[in-house]
């Protein structure tokens, strides 16, 4: 004979049960959003009529698999089911308290409840355990890449689930940026780096009841050279010509654009010289110092170079020719070179004489071919140069006294410079 509406069913046939759903049943957990390793109470409202017994499932179905605890109203009598993780415990009223929650915690739960006429309602609840999350990590594939040439992929790695932000100098990851994120908001790509985006990059992990960000990845970007040009004297920029008075100093800076800082290469008139600084010193202007300076910047990063040239002339007030002592106070058994400084330039033929032109004691001449005409005062230790100097070796007290230069010019102008010369004792 069929069952009638009320007949006794014993309680562990319950699973097989045709369910009468009470809508009226809510579950709600408090805290509403609970922390890992708080405690967390499922909240049942909503029961009527007078209840046998109460089954708890952590699952999406009245399976036996899923089931956590099963409960006697009148005795108090708790016993434990298969997902029971021995943090349930259930109140008089049907709640469940879960001690100590953690992530696994979350998902569904059902509550089923039997009254005296045996028979069930079920209610549902949904409780979602947010765990305490632990920073993140930024990785990248490298953290020095060059302009326009490499690739930037940051991935930010965490074993949390959690919603991700991006940070770029500890403010929130700019627009332009963010369109190179992946859908996850994980990975960050940017092909063609510019140099306006190297700086310190965090990613943070959040949700509702914990944030946590990662220590900051520093990224360079090398560039350059570029603007490459040659200040004077640190300050002053230059034109393609720069105007020295005779015997004054003269510094130029080669500046640019280029991370890292490049390596200078100076030339002058196309030689390379002996300097790998930034800056070339010239300490004493004179005609052998006209020319054109060129500095070279070399990025051994990028693999670039630029250059920059400037003309060096001298004013027009330098055209007055001296002779300086090189050194100045030469001891007995150096070397001196008797440097002429603003000899004319469309010099025809040079002489030097020790003592006045007028007595017939002349040292030697010298024609722009390179012919060498000896004269009654050479010692065979007398070098001349194409720049009316003079060199004198291995000098002794004999050599000191006065030296004159005659100049005759292409045009047959004839002038003469006086020198003279001291030679110390050792």
């Amino acid at each position: 004979m069929a069952a009638r509406r009320g007949c006794q069913i014993p309680w562990n046939l319950s699973l097989i049960l045709a369910l009468w759903t009470g809508a009226e049943i809510s579950i709600t957990p408090e805290p509403a959003r609970p922390a890992e390793g708080n405690n967390a109470t499922l909240v049942v409202r909503g029961l009527s009529g007078d209840l046998l017994a109460y089954n708890w499932y952590a699952g999406p179905t009245l399976s036996l698999t899923f089931l956590v605890v099963s409960y006697i109203v009148s005795t108090g009598d708790e016993t434990p089911g298969p997902a029971h993780t021995g943090r349930e415990a259930v109140r008089p009223d049907g709640s469940l308290d879960i001690h100590g929650v953690l992530p696994r915690h979350s998902g569904t739960y059902i509550l089923q409840t039997l009254n005296r006429q045996f028979q069930t309602e079920v209610g549902y609840g949904h409780m979602q355990v947010y765990e305490i999350l632990a920073p993140p990590t930024v990785m990248a594939n490298g953290t020095a890449l060059v302009e326009r040439r490499d690739t930037l992929r940051l991935l930010c790695s965490s074993p949390s689930p959690a919603e991700v932000r991006w940070f770029f100098n500890g403010d929130v990851l700019p627009i332009a940026v963010r369109l190179g994120l992946s859908p996850d908001g994980r990975t960050l790509t940017r092909h063609g780096v510019r140099r306006e985006e190297a700086g310190a990059y965090q990613c943070e992990v959040w949700n509702p009841v914990s944030v946590s960000r990662s220590e900051p990845l520093n990224l360079t970007v090398y560039f350059g050279p570029e603007r490459v040009a040659i200040l004077q004297d640190s300050t002053t920029r230059t034109g393609c010509t720069i105007k020295v008075d005779f015997n004054s100093s003269l510094t130029l800076r080669c500046v640019s654009r280029s991370c890292p800082e490049p390596e200078y290469i100076w030339a002058f008139n196309g030689r390379a010289l002996k300097n790998g600084q930034d800056h070339l010193n010239i300490s004493s202007m004179a005609p052998a110092h006209e020319g054109t300076y060129t500095c070279i910047a070399k990025n051994t990063k990028t693999l670039l170079s630029g250059s920059a040239s400037v003309v060096v002339k001298l004013t027009a007030a330098a055209v007055t020719t001296m002779i300086v002592p090189v050194p100045t106070k030469p001891t007995e058994g150096q070397d001196v070179t008797l440097t002429v400084q603003g000899y004319p330039k469309d010099l025809l033929v040079y002489a030097w004489y020790r003592g006045p032109v007028s007595e017939p004691n002349r040292l030697i001449s010298q024609l722009p071919s390179g012919n060498w005409i000896a004269g009654p005062a050479n010692t065979g230790r007398e070098v001349g140069f194409a720049n009316c100097s003079l060199l004198v070796q291995k000098l002794n007290l004999t050599d000191a006294g006065r030296y004159t230069l005659k100049t005759i010019t292409l045009q047959g102008k004839t002038d003469m410079l006086e020198v003279e010369l001291q030679v110390t004792c050792e």
